[in-house]
């Protein structure tokens, strides 16, 4: 849990790098609150994805950010995320997300598991 709350304490901090382990603890907590609130929307909505949205809305800047940070501890600009707009090849994103960090400082800071 203490993943994800760093995470929403740096809730826009584009600059500096996230390393995996913060990224996917992050990613794991957000589809289980999802999911949880899915189910209360469908058991007090009748389905209209009312808090589950509100939440997703919550949580975009935040995912954004934590993205961007972890294509910079990659050493990749955060303009790759861009690629998540296309079908098919945003899949490359994924292969990002899943590789080691640089090790030692890059253009966008110092490894974080230093």
């Amino acid at each position: 849990m203490n993943w994800y709350l760093n995470v929403m304490k740096n809730y826009i901090t584009f600059d500096g790098r996230a390393r995996r382990k913060e990224y996917w603890m992050f990613f794991l907590i957000n589809i289980i609150i999802l999911l949880v609130l899915s189910i209360v929307d469908g058991v007090l909505f009748g389905g209209t994805a009312i808090l589950s949205g509100i939440y997703a809305l919550i949580q975009f800047l935040p995912q954004l950010a934590v993205s961007v940070r972890r294509l910079h501890d990659t050493d990749r600009s955060g303009w790759w995320i861009l690629l998540g707009l296309i079908p098919i090849v945003g899949l490359v994103l994924l292969v990002f997300f899943c590789l080691n960090g640089t090790p030692g400082s890059n253009r966008f800071g110092a490894d974080p598991k230093a």
